[in-house]
């Protein structure tokens, strides 16, 4: 298991921010990225990036659509960390 303690976790992502997951049926705070397993940290990029794909979701609210980008962005970091370990 790829597994990191919060402790490693760098401050400006220890900040409460979260993103409301339909595919995981539960809100995500961002510092949990770095322990989700590998198929739910998959379901989040691919939800986010659904997302982010649509335009009209950036006026429809602007808010989830910028927190969906921050949460696609770190997971793809932690999963191309996980994928080169």
């Amino acid at each position: 298991m790829h597994s990191r303690q919060f402790k490693d976790i760098p401050l400006q992502e220890s900040r409460e921010k979260w993103f409301k997951s339909h595919l995981l049926d539960r809100e995500v705070e961002l510092k949990e990225l770095y322990e989700l397993p590998q198929a739910e940290l998959d379901l989040l990029m691919a939800e986010t990036a659904e997302l982010r794909s649509d335009p009209g979701n950036r006026e429809r609210n602007l808010g989830k659509f910028c927190t969906a980008g921050y949460f696609l962005e770190l997971a793809k970091i932690i999963d191309y960390r996980r994928s080169h370990e």
